[in-house]
């Protein structure tokens, strides 16, 4: 019988990208369903190795995916939430799990097939929209295409077998161990996960498609590449952030290094106890052998471990720049829409606190003419840059996955309100720090006493509404948010009076208010331009309340996305 191996080759590659789509689902599936939940038991176990390790292991269980897991350590690291140390133990413990999973995956679970993608898929219509329930849905549905594309990729490897040049390509690689580990290596590293790989090597094992030997060599070169993975995806970070992943590739290029010049003892061994007899299972042995080996010899010295990783990795450019780098934006929470909205509102409210002291200090200058004010407003505005454009793009990552409408609500007045506070920003370092300069410079700018105060209390309003403006961001009350739109009012009010008071002073004549006219206007103008952009986050917040019609948007909102 002819048989094409173009063909076959296209349906191997297709089961393998449903095995990578069906683990996907499972990951993002629980991820946005308990991604908060399985944070928290991370940061909570971290005060021994032993809580650590067993940590790492649930939680890799149900995300089915080691690499999340040590991302999550990563963003943790970062904060210094967590110890190189507990970091590196969570990830050995993350290793054990991606083989407690394997194990599972490689029974005979095919008459599950039917109810996990049945029952998901009613699950999940039932619950269209309605939080956690959908979430894990999806993670079931994700099963039954992993047992299914299993299923499919075993039926048929064994056919491809049959092919002449396949064999002869396989037997290369057999014959050059160093190559056979690079490439898979490579290709775990591509598909990001190493259950995936070790998985599909079980298969074409079980299927006869290569020899036990190569599988060996193969789930070697697979759990190299499951550590390359985080490695690259936190080189650029800080240092603190590299250990971890660094200590995870040391150890595993340790341990294949360990095991390769033995694969003919594992052999002989699975040869005396038949386990040729059980299909591709001395492959998901082997791999928990490793795994657990691993553990053993590495989990007792993450103290040394860390210190090793500590000297080798060398500060860049990112940890000299730490105080402009984003404290909340976890890469691990990407997963989780919401849990990575929460991060992106944390850093927004974070970036409005550093605009509320560039206020703050504008009017010190004001008052003292100090120069070196200047200077650190002007550093401020330049860090709120770095930060609003990190946030823009953390949150266009978020659009990746499927958000519903309360998500998607909170998603534009989060990109709102940061984009507002970088042009409030703007504001004060371009135009305040300015007239300040000029008073500076022309020593004939004096105030007079009644229009200095009208500055202030001027000053005073809108820094208040700006502190009202981020606890309504953050609570979304709507009764703050009322609070602030009648405030924008009082505010107009309070411009007409104080140009109405500059006016009587020029009528009668003070020196300071002749000359300084220009600027007060000016300064008072900023003002309310700056008080138009903090009430902006109310008119969202109102909206998400239908609360439209009792409270219309009026048409200078400066609402900017």
């Amino acid at each position: 019988m002819d048989i094409s191996i173009t063909l076959f080759l296209l349906k191997i590659i297709g089961y393998v990208a449903l095995l990578l789509w069906g683990t996907r689902m499972i990951k993002h599936g629980f991820l946005r369903a308990y991604a908060s939940s399985l944070q928290k038991v991370i940061a909570a176990n971290t005060s021994n190795r032993i809580k650590a390790f067993f940590a790492g292991m649930g939680v890799t269980a149900i995300l089915q995916s080691s690499t999340a897991t040590a991302m999550i350590c990563a963003s943790f690291a970062s904060k210094q939430m967590i110890s190189t140390s507990a970091g590196i133990a969570v990830v050995i413990g993350a290793d054990v799990g991606t083989t407690l999973v394997a194990q599972v995956l490689t029974f005979d679970l095919s008459w599950l097939t039917p109810l996990l993608l049945t029952g998901g898929l009613l699950v999940h219509q039932r619950y269209k929209s309605k939080g956690k329930t959908q979430h894990v849905a999806r993670a079931f549905i994700g099963l039954g295409i992993v047992l299914l594309s299993l299923s499919l990729i075993k039926e048929s490897s064994s056919k491809l077998g049959e092919m002449e040049m396949l064999p002869v390509i396989l037997n290369a690689l057999e014959g050059e161990p160093i190559l056979a580990l690079t490439v898979t290596a490579l290709l775990t590293w591509l598909l990001h996960s190493s259950l995936t790989a070790v998985l599909i090597i079980a298969s074409f094992t079980s299927s006869g498609l290569i020899t036990l030997k190569l599988g060996l060599l193969l789930v070697l070169g697979a759990n190299l590449g499951a550590a390359i993975a985080p490695f690259v995806m936190t080189y650029n970070m800080s240092a603190r952030t590299r250990r971890i992943t660094t200590g995870n590739l040391i150890m595993r290029l340790s341990m294949v290094l360990l095991l390769f010049p033995i694969l003919g003892t594992f052999i002989t061994f699975s040869e005396e106890l038949h386990f040729d007899n059980l299909g591709g299972r001395e492959i998901i042995h082997f791999h928990m052998l490793f795994n657990l080996l691993l553990a053993a010899l590495f989990l007792p010295f993450v103290k040394t471990i860390a210190s090793l990783c500590r000297k080798l990795t060398s500060k860049t450019k990112t940890d000299t720049n730490e105080l402009i780098e984003p404290l909340y934006l976890d890469e691990s929470a990407l997963g989780s829409p919401a849990l990575a909205l929460a991060c992106a509102a944390r850093e927004t409210l974070r970036v409005a606190k550093i605009v509320e002291n560039m206020f703050i200090d504008c009017m010190y200058a004001l008052k003292k003419e100090d120069p070196n004010i200047i200077r650190i407003i002007k550093e401020a505005d330049d860090k709120v840059d770095i930060l609003h454009t990190q946030t823009k793009f953390y949150l266009a990552r978020i659009t990746e996955e499927a958000l519903d409408p309360a998500e998607s609500s909170r998603f534009i007045q989060i990109l709102g309100f940061s984009t507002n506070l970088e042009h409030i920003g703007d504001i004060i370092d371009h135009s305040l720090t300015n007239i300040i300069i000029n008073k500076m410079e022309d020593q004939q700018y004096h105030f007079s006493d009644e229009g200095f105060k009208e500055i202030q209390n001027f000053h005073e309003k809108v820094l208040n509404n700006m502190k009202i403006a981020q606890a309504t961001f953050m609570s979304e009350d709507t009764k703050l948010a009322r609070q602030l739109i009648d405030s924008k009012a009082e505010i107009r009010i309070a411009a007409e009076e104080s140009v109405k008071s500059h006016f009587q002073r020029l009528r009668a004549g003070i020196p300071e208010s002749q000359t300084t006219s220009p600027l007060h206007n000016d300064i008072i103008r900023d003002f309310k331009r700056i008080n138009s952009y903090i009430t902006s986050v109310a008119y969202n917040t109102l909206e998400k309340a239908d609360d439209k019609q009792t409270h219309p948007k009026p048409k200078d909102c400066k609402y900017s996305i």
